[in-house]
């Protein structure tokens, strides 16, 4: 099921870089990313509400709290150069670029998470950043 979830990311991801690219035309990057992010704020909490599970607020440790507060502060400035790079270059050169984060996940996650990163892993990353380099340059 975990498949389903990430390729309907991928969709909806490709389709925010679309959306966003006509949508930011004469419009300051930043503006539009604090725009964009009210708009995922509410939905956010809607699915809070939604589900019901907003009581498990109360439950959220101290370490989780910090990690949760620095992945968003990671996602906001994410999210600001995106928009500054869209605003100012063709979509279907920002973007592959911005995948470069699958890389430096892979990464990330064997220096800090210690998780063992398979040959295909390896492979896979490598023709991602190759794919990225001649898609942009």
């Amino acid at each position: 099921m975990w498949f389903v979830f990430a390729l309907l990311s991928a969709v909806f991801a490709a389709l925010t870089s679309i959306l966003a690219k006509i949508g930011i035309e004469g419009v300051n990057s930043n503006l539009a990313t604090a725009i964009r992010t009210m708009v995922v704020l509410a939905m956010a909490w809607g699915m809070v509400f939604l589900t019901g599970t907003q009581s498990g607020i109360t439950e959220i440790s101290r370490k989780s709290w910090l990690f949760l507060i620095l992945s968003g502060l990671a996602t906001g400035a994410s999210w600001l150069f995106y928009y500054r790079a869209l605003q100012m270059g063709e979509a279907s050169k920002v973007v592959p670029v911005d995948k470069l984060s699958v890389v430096i996940t892979l990464v990330l996650a064997f220096v800090f998470l210690h998780e063992q990163p398979t040959m295909k892993a390896w492979i896979g990353g490598a023709l991602i950043t190759a794919g990225t380099l001649i898609m942009v340059l």
